[in-house]
C-alpha cells in the first residue's frame, strides 16, 4: 500500500466490511495491517516481536477469508471486483499477492 494511502484504504475496507461480510458462505472476514517485525534471534530468545516504527516503501496488508466453498470464494471476488476494486487499486504500489488454499487445521 502507497504509505500516503494508508487512511484512503483503511476508509474503503472499513466502508467494505459491511458488503464483504454479506456475501455468501462467508465463514471468517479479517484485515490485518502489519505492524511488528521478528527474526530467528528473538525467536530463539523468546521475545516479543518489535513494533513497526517507520515506513520503509510500502505498508502491508493481509486481507483474510474464509469460505464453505472455493465456488463461495469465487463470486464473493467478483462482487468485491464489481464494488469497491478501482478504488482499493488505487491505493496499491503493485497488484496484490493472492494466496488461496485448504485449511489443514
Amino acid at each position: 500500500m502507497k504509505p500516503d494511502k494508508v487512511e484512503e484504504f483503511e476508509s474503503i475496507m472499513n466502508e467494505a466490511k459491511p458488503f464483504l461480510e454479506e456475501r455468501a458462505g462467508l465463514l471468517q472476514l479479517r484485515l490485518m495491517k502489519r505492524g511488528y517485525k521478528i527474526d530467528m534471534e528473538q525467536i530463539r530468545e523468546g521475545l516479543p516481536p518489535v513494533e513497526l516504527t517507520r515506513i520503509v516503501k510500502c505498508v502491508k496488508y493481509v486481507l483474510f477469508w474464509e469460505f464453505e466453498s472455493k465456488e463461495d470464494y469465487g463470486k464473493a471476488q467478483k462482487d468485491l471486483y464489481e464494488t469497491f476494486w478501482k478504488r482499493i487499486d488505487k491505493c496499491l504500489i503493485q497488484p496484490h499477492d493472492k494466496y488461496l488454499g485448504e485449511a489443514i487445521f
